[in-house]
């Protein structure tokens, strides 16, 4: 079998490269040793961004309808409610979708693979990876079926989208250093019949232990998650369910039945990256690159991030519109994001239950009765909702971010910023074709049409163009009220910003 590009593992990661490369109209062979989508829930949280991402293929409202939007938090602590947090619209004026949304994995992979089967393409299941080779020509892999029979696919390209085990890390001899927390954590999807309303995260602040019930969809239905005290010295795969609604009980302090469950798991949790994103023709992405702790449900949305990055540079390149240099850009500028989310998650894990006595004070007794009014501020919304939403990520260092002399309040790098054109009109309703676009802010009469002939003619469908009126809210993100350009990369990252209209700057870049 020959293709394009080899996709090992069929989560979230992997059937999101797929989806892009279908988006691309990429050739590629995805699969897994599962026998399908999982059926449990795993990680439930879906950030801004990767709604954004989905939005393109017409798949965010899809998603929505599964989920619930997380609305608010209360914050308990010994079993009285002690403070509530709103943040259903925290990132308002930020995205389209300013919050963030609780959806099952199982239900967020079968939205992802109805999608390839939609297109006329398949997972193949209860296959794993036997080997591979690869050199400057491309990659040869090696499967195996459950019925023992084998294949072998050649392509040009293969990523490992296969876990925190990822055979095809081992493969390649990458290191994937870092730190384990010793103590054990626990995730359990429950009903639970109790005194609370089932509208709102329940957030149980103590001195030493962390402690969160989500709402899911369903009556009664709710994620908990937790993490049993240091001194519990089990082996992760040893812990008994009873165990857990014990440890539940203990640290919520208050009365509640949880009347059925429906799946639970214990783990370590390690905070650990690969030292390099890719070897030749062969790339890692999600947790084969990458694995920290749950807090700010970032995992899973950074793995379909990494093969947002990853899929429309390998597109240029098969349809030979870049040369494999640009492929060298995916370490740069994953490489760089793995490590200060790997800061970020263990920083806000150490403020919700590291057990330093003067963290655990502000948590039990300072945080609970102030965190309703900081978050209502426009100052502490701007400062929290990138960082949890992934709408701040940026590339400013990235070689592909192309500086100027000019002085904007948006950079080179960074994620083009949303808002509304014509007073109602998503622009990023502009972005859904799979190039690059140019893109002029101006208030003046001119359409600016032998601009657009110009570019449309010379690149040959890989560049659109579109004139947008400077309108007082662009004046304001972009901090000048002079007409100016820029050009978005196909994962709506800007290229380059300019004052100066012409051809030159987008000839010099492309180049």
């Amino acid at each position: 079998m020959k293709t394009d590009v080899i996709i090992i593992g069929a989560g979230p990661t992997g059937l999101s490269l797929a989806c892009q490369l279908i988006r691309y109209g990429i050739d590629f062979v995805i699969f897994d040793k599962k026998e399908s989508t999982t059926p449990h829930s795993k990680a439930i949280g879906i950030q801004a961004r990767t709604l954004e991402i989905y939005e393109q293929i017409g798949l965010a409202e899809q998603l929505i309808a599964k989920g619930a939007i997380a609305e608010k938090a209360r914050l308990l602590v010994g079993g009285k409610m002690r403070g509530e947090v709103e943040f259903a619209e925290i990132g308002k004026g930020l995205s389209l979708y300013p919050y963030v949304l609780l959806v099952e994995q199982g239900r967020h992979e079968k939205i992802l693979y109805d999608f390839i089967k939609s297109n006329g393409r398949d997972v193949l299941w209860n296959t794993e990876l036997e080997n591979f080779t690869h050199d400057d020509s491309g990659v040869k892999v090696k499967t195996k079926k459950a019925s023992g029979e084998t294949e072998t696919i050649e392509a040009k390209f293969l990523v490992g989208c296969d876990g925190a085990k990822s055979p095809v890390r081992h493969a390649l001899d990458l290191k994937f250093e870092g730190s384990t927390f010793e103590r054990i954590f626990y995730v359990a999807d429950v009903e639970i019949d109790w005194k609370f309303i089932h509208d709102a995260l329940m957030v149980f602040l103590m001195k030493n232990n962390l402690l969160a019930f989500f709402p899911m969809v369903g009556e009664n239905r709710w994620r908990i998650v937790g993490t049993f005290p240091e001194e519990f010295a089990r082996d992760e795969g040893e812990v008994l369910y009873q165990e857990i609604e014990r440890q539940i009980k203990k640290d919520a302090e208050l009365e509640l039945d949880i009347t059925k469950v429906h799946w639970f798991s214990t783990y370590k949790v390690h905070t650990r990256h690969v030292e390099k994103f890719s070897v030749g023709r062969c790339f890692l992405a999600g947790d084969a690159a990458h694995v920290h702790t749950p807090a700010g449900a970032q995992g899973m949305n950074t793995g379909i991030q990494d093969a947002y990055n990853l899929a429309w540079k390998m597109a240029f390149v098969l349809k030979g519109n870049a040369s494999e240099k640009i492929l060298e850009t995916y370490n740069e500028e994953r490489l760089e994001n793995a490590e200060n989310l790997l800061k970020t998650t263990d920083r806000f894990f150490n403020l919700v239950a590291s057990p330093a006595p003067v963290l655990s004070f502000l948590r039990t007794n300072v945080f609970p009765f102030v965190a309703g009014v900081a978050f209502s501020l426009d100052a502490v919304k701007k400062f929290v909702f990138p960082r949890i939403s992934q709408i701040g990520i940026n590339y400013r260092n990235s070689s592909l971010s192309l500086k100027n002399d000019a002085d904007f309040a948006v950079e080179a790098g960074d994620r083009m910023p949303y808002f509304l054109t014509d007073g109602a009109k998503n622009f990023y309703d502009r972005l859904r074709q799979p190039k690059y676009h140019f893109v002029v802010f101006s208030d003046s009469a001119n359409d600016y049409q032998s601009l657009k002939t110009e570019i449309e003619e010379s690149y040959d469908n890989s560049v659109d163009f579109a004139a947008v009126p400077l309108s007082p809210q662009v004046k304001e993100i972009f901090a000048t009220s002079e007409t100016f350009c820029l050009l978005l990369r196909p994962d709506n990252y800007i290229a380059f910003i300019d004052s100066k209209i012409s051809t030159a700057g987008l000839k010099n870049y492309l180049n």
